[in-house]
């Protein structure tokens, strides 16, 4: 079934995975690795970030170990819809960072046909669910939880601790803003 709609050119139903943990845990290094997969085996691919994720480029996605692919910021989740047309797969980069309207958004791909890759943290610098990644992990057909390392012990980590005094929910760093900490260090860093 599947040869004979593939041939007759037929799309096969989308779906929707997700790739979330705490920074440094290779999100965006694996959302790379899938979108160039998908690239190789001749897919349209279409790559989005948020337009306030400027640290390394302001379009291309790159992650921590400077592997880069080329993206479109936009504003909103919305402008996802109107600027994907005619794609196989959408990969969306540091998603936690849009509005809650990208879960419609993913879902609506997803039921075109779209295989939808999202990558972002699922918690904040306080250890709280972030943005709409709670959700896609809800709605979505394939979750990948990725870990670093602690920073301070050396076990599994999966929360993002900040580093300075900043209350603001969102905060563009690096690792002089950031350090990844198992939960025991993460308690201990928040004297929890």
């Amino acid at each position: 079934m599947f040869l004979e709609n593939s041939i007759k050119g037929v799309k096969r139903g989308g779906w929707i995975e997700v790739i979330a943990g705490s920074m440094f845990s290779g999100k965006t290094e694996e959302l790379i690795r899938r979108l160039r997969r998908a690239e190789f085996a001749k897919q349209k691919v279409e790559i989005f970030k948020p337009k306030i994720d400027i640290r390394y480029s302001d379009e291309d996605v790159v992650s921590h170990n400077e592997n880069t692919i080329r993206s479109t910021p936009v504003e909103t989740a919305a402008n996802i819809l109107l600027l994907a047309a005619d794609v196989d797969v959408i990969g969306i980069d540091e998603a936690q960072f849009f509005d809650l309207g990208l879960v419609d958004v993913c879902n609506q791909l997803a039921d075109q046909g779209i295989r939808v890759i999202i990558a972002g943290l699922d918690m904040d610098f306080k250890g709280k669910p972030f943005g709409p990644i709670p959700a896609m992990f809800a709605t979505a057909e394939y979750v990948t939880k990725v870990h670093a390392i602690c920073m301070r012990c050396g076990n599994l980590a999966h929360y993002s601790y900040r580093l300075d005094d900043s209350e603001e929910l969102v905060l563009l760093g690096e690792t002089s803003e950031y350090e990844p900490l198992c939960r025991e260090c993460f308690n201990k860093a928040n004297k929890i």
